[in-house]
């Protein structure tokens, strides 16, 4: 969540609240957390699999994530795009899955690591000047990152025009 930004934070707020009527939820506000960039090293592949290097506080998300049965990135868009919060920890979620190669839908992707993976749905606000091609990008982005992931981006959803009843809706009953 970009700080600030009141009226996307209250959005959220109300979201996971929402949620948690009749689920268990985890909210991590990125911006506020010790999270780092992926480095390459791989030894979340080699050395210590499904481990990153790393020492923040990505090792918790990671482990939500994988135990979780749907996911919600939410970020306002920045410069285009999401977040660069959210650019980080969807970067780290290489250690999630095997270095080992499959053909899938005649591509090659990353075999998995675990027996089940999130779906996932992505909640946005746009800047003023966002347009078609931005939005177009991004669930481009988070299509491929569902299809390497062995999951499913299941919407996108812009908080201007969506209540947080239609998502928890559409996320609970698709």
């Amino acid at each position: 969540m970009k700080q600030g930004n009141n009226d996307f934070s209250i959005y959220i707020e109300k979201l996971a609240d929402g949620f948690q009527k009749n689920n268990s939820v985890s909210l991590y506000a990125l911006n506020k957390m010790n999270l780092h960039y992926c480095i390459g090293c791989w030894n979340c592949w080699v050395k210590t699999p499904g481990k990153c290097a790393i020492n923040d506080e990505a090792e918790t998300i990671l482990k939500s994530v994988i135990n979780s049965d749907f996911v919600i990135f939410a970020s306002p868009i920045m410069a285009g795009f999401t977040s660069s919060s959210l650019k980080k920890i969807t970067d780290r979620f290489v250690g999630l899955l095997h270095p080992y190669i499959i053909l899938k839908n005649g591509e090659c992707h990353h075999k998995k690591r675990y027996a089940k993976y999130p779906r996932f749905g992505l909640v946005l606000e746009k800047e003023p000047d966002t347009d078609n091609v931005d939005i177009e990008i991004i669930n481009n982005i988070y299509n491929r990152l569902a299809i390497n992931f062995h999951s499913e981006n299941k919407y996108i959803k812009f908080i201007h025009n969506t209540t947080t009843e239609d998502i928890i809706y559409e996320t609970c009953n698709n």
